[in-house]
């Protein structure tokens, strides 16, 4: 019986070992695989949503002229009010209007 016991105890150390070293190789490769597959993939610079700019500023108003200001101004809340340009929008454009 003894040598049954040693011939299954070698069996199991030899198992345990090609296990273990098969497990290190395969991580090792696969890690290989990676760094190449991370090497060839070239970034593709697809946006996920559209990139809108926002529209240029009026021309300045002549010398203080302020009904011209205050039909800018008007236009501006109406586009506003319509939902064409957005809170942000409108001030940037307001402030351009005012000169501040």
């Amino acid at each position: 019986m003894p040598g049954l016991l040693r011939g299954v105890a070698r069996t199991a150390v030899i198992a345990g070992t090609a296990t273990t070293v098969s497990n290190r190789v395969s991580r090792r490769q696969a890690g290989r695989w990676a760094q190449q597959d991370a090497a060839q993939q070239v970034p593709q610079a697809a946006p996920a949503q559209p990139v809108y700019q926002a529209p240029p500023p009026p021309p300045p108003a002549p010398a203080d002229d302020m009904s011209t200001r205050i039909a800018q101004l008007k236009e501006l809340g109406d586009l506003k009010a319509q939902g064409i340009l957005s809170e942000a929008e409108f001030e940037t454009q307001k402030a351009a209007i005012l000169g501040s």
